[in-house]
């Protein structure tokens, strides 16, 4: 999987199901890579377990890319922090009141987008 098309729509399916009852640590190497691609695939890969409510994974992953430079993996965490959101959206915004200011605002946007817009406008407004 080179591109993001196909990140997104397989590594859920093919790693993340492939994982969900062993060992993780091949997503946290992933995550450390400096191929953009293997980031991409740790992050979404998770999204099978959040559609298990198993979320701890993924606010992992998410903590280790929060600073990442790169725009796909901002579009991946916030979407993949929104897909908690819709789950639990007490969850989330524990991960966002703690790492919110330093999120680059990409990865802000995508996992605040459910929100109303009251709150929508607090955080980025860094009132929170």
């Amino acid at each position: 999987m080179n591109n993001w098309d196909l990140v997104d729509l397989s590594a859920d399916k093919i790693l993340g199901c492939y994982l969900f009852d062993k060992d993780k640590a091949v997503l946290y190497k992933l995550a450390g890579s400096k191929n953009v691609w293997k980031r991409m695939i740790a992050i979404l890969s998770t999204f099978h377990f959040i559609k298990s409510n198993r979320f701890q994974d993924t606010l992992k992953i998410s903590e280790i890319l929060i600073d990442d430079e790169h725009d796909l993996i901002h579009k991946a965490v916030g979407w993949m922090l929104r897909e908690i959101g819709k789950r639990d959206e007490k969850i989330e915004e524990c991960f966002l009141k703690k790492h919110y200011k330093r999120m680059h605002r990409t990865m802000l946007r995508y996992a605040i987008e459910g929100f109303n817009e009251k709150k929508r406008k607090s955080y980025l407004k860094n009132l929170v």
